[in-house]
């Protein structure tokens, strides 16, 4: 049986909570023969600089490099709004996502049957959503240069940030969203904003071109951004894949993750190229949620969406599909019984903490697997 090597970068605030229901359960995968991981913990974020002043160390990276997946938990808080711009907190996830190449971003919303009341939509318009957003992640305005403030005098300043996309970095970034819709149901909405913004007209163009070359058997229509904001609240169920740039992709991800009713509850996934010759890519797994410090150490994170990423990495980086289906029915029926941490809590739930949440959750993953 082949060894995973995986490592863990829980980070701050509860980061270290979640992660610890992650190290749980692949522990017990290992103990029962399921598949066999070498696990390895580092620090990231604000504990890195805290012992490093940095807010990912170059070893980290290494191990980074070497892993099969890595599991991020969250990074930032109050404690390091002070610290110089470079070695933030942040800046230790988007090192990561640089060197690693982790140019797509997955991005799940799906609405557990037993949280369909809990979005502040009506059931009938979330009921049964299960949509994919693809954010191209290493390229656009974030990444762009020149990203400048210049002082003009007379008490004036001026910001400049850079939208830049290249050919290529659009063409890979399609061709994960089809790949993906051809497993789903077959759709793909492309956004942009090609009315007032070049890089939208080149998106455009590219991606009806990789369309019409490799995937005219996946159905694709072209919408622009702020109508597909509009779109997803009034009717987000007629999205399958939606693929977009950098910048939208953040804003629209994390509308479409509140549509389900509580960002703590999805995960994502950050993929890199395919190697040719391992047929292996470098990923990153991480909870949307951020490290909310405001609940850090009081038992009372919810888990879900950390457990959830796992998942995703049993899917995409371990081919452990039906080990993945497991964890995520699990979820559904700790959900479908009531149990609720504070973030979800409704009428009549039984309010857990993190710990016997991820209990509850690894003993329906026993039973399914027993």
């Amino acid at each position: 049986m082949a060894t995973h090597k995986l490592l863990l970068l829980p980070g701050d605030g509860i980061g270290p909570e979640v992660m610890a229901e992650v190290r749980r359960l692949v522990t017990w995968i290992s103990q029962q023969g399921l598949a066999t991981f070498e696990v390895e913990e580092e620090l990231v974020g604000g504990a890195s600089y805290d012992a490093d002043k940095v807010a990912v160390t170059d070893a980290t990276m290494a191990r980074a490099m070497a892993a099969d997946a890595v599991l991020f938990g969250a990074v930032g808080g109050p404690k390091w709004d002070a610290v110089p711009y470079d070695v933030r907190p942040e800046a230790g996830l988007l090192r990561l996502r640089k060197d690693l190449a982790l140019f797509a971003n997955l991005r799940p919303a799906l609405c557990y049957p037993a949280l369909a009341d809990a979005s502040s939509l009506k059931r009938e318009i979330i009921e049964g959503l299960d949509i994919m957003i693809v954010r191209e992640l290493t390229g656009g305005v974030y990444f762009g240069e020149p990203k400048t403030i210049t002082e003009l005098g007379n008490g004036q300043k001026r910001a400049v940030d850079t939208q830049v996309y290249d050919t290529y970095e659009i063409e890979r970034i399609a061709a994960v969203a089809f790949d993906l819709a051809r497993k789903r149901r077959n759709k793909v909405t492309s956004m942009d904003k090609r009315n007032v913004m070049k890089s939208g007209v080149l998106w455009n163009e590219v991606v009806t071109q990789v369309h019409k070359r490799d995937y005219a058997d996946v159905a694709l229509e072209h919408m622009l951004a702020d109508a597909g904001g509009m779109q997803l609240v009034r009717w987000p169920k007629q999205f399958d894949v939606i693929v977009t740039d950098n910048l939208f992709g953040d804003m629209l991800s994390d509308v479409a993750a509140m549509l389900t009713g509580s960002l703590g509850m999805l995960p994502s996934a950050s993929l890199g190229a395919t190697d040719a010759a391992t047929g292996k890519r470098r990923a990153l797994y991480e909870p949307v949620h951020g490290s909310a410090p405001d609940i850090a150490g009081k038992g009372m994170a919810n888990p879900i969406a950390m457990l959830a990423s796992f998942a995703m990495a049993l899917r995409y980086s371990f081919d452990m599909g039906a080990l993945a289906d497991s964890v995520e029915q699990a979820i559904a029926a700790v959900l479908a019984k009531g149990l609720r941490t504070a973030d979800i809590r409704s009428e009549g739930a039984t309010i857990v903490n993190t710990a016997q949440m991820g209990e509850a959750i690894l003993k329906e993953v026993q039973a399914l697997l027993k």
